[in-house]
């Protein structure tokens, strides 16, 4: 129906993450509804096995479709660390942390991956992945985004994806991308079966 929105939960408790879905998911007539019951978190080597794993045990639990998000940067002098774990990380080591293992690294070069993943109750989690190459930054700059945005600069850029707007980021960004191609096949063919 024109005018209309499908409505989606989505599991998580990152005001930013929400803000971000609404701009990415609105011109496909998507509401991204904050759901605050978030599925077990696991250790795991990449960010689409946390988000599909979070995602399966949450509509399991609240027995309702709905999506996750993970994300991670990843830092090729660091051997791709802190990866999955970059929440984590951001809390215990915070951007401070990370530069000072940068210091004298050769290479600065970073990608932040992101994950999300649709799961109903009685099925299987897709997976969409989207990614942003670029590079960390010797300090930090701007005053929107969260996590290590204010240090990460897309190829191509000058400004660090703190210094970016909303919309800016959304367009470049690794979770713009996911989101995108969840929104594409959520709304495609295959939605007739769903709603």
């Amino acid at each position: 129906m024109p005018g209309s929105s499908r409505p989606v939960y989505f599991a998580t408790s990152n005001r930013g993450k929400i803000q971000e879905a609404r701009i990415v998911l609105s011109p496909y007539g998507i509401e991204a509804v904050p759901f605050d019951g978030k599925g077990v978190e696991i250790q795991a080597e990449t960010v689409s096995e946390v988000a599909a794993f979070s995602a399966r045990a949450a509509s399991r639990i609240y027995d309702r479709p709905l999506i996750v998000e993970d994300a991670g940067l990843f830092v090729e002098a660091l051997g791709g660390f802190p990866g999955p774990s970059s929440s984590y990380v951001y809390k215990t080591l915070g951007i401070r942390g990370v530069l000072a293992l940068l210091e004298g690294a050769r290479s600065r070069r970073a990608r932040f991956r992101s994950a999300v993943a649709f799961c109903e109750p009685t099925g299987e989690p897709r997976v969409f992945e989207g990614e942003v190459t670029g590079r960390i930054s010797k300090s930090a700059s701007g005053e929107n985004g969260f996590g290590f945005d204010p240090v990460f600069i897309p190829s191509g850029g000058r400004r660090s994806m703190g210094a970016l707007t909303l919309e800016e980021k959304c367009a470049i960004s690794h979770r713009g991308e996911s989101m995108r191609k969840f929104a594409s096949w959520y709304t495609g063919p295959e939605a007739g079966q769903r709603f």
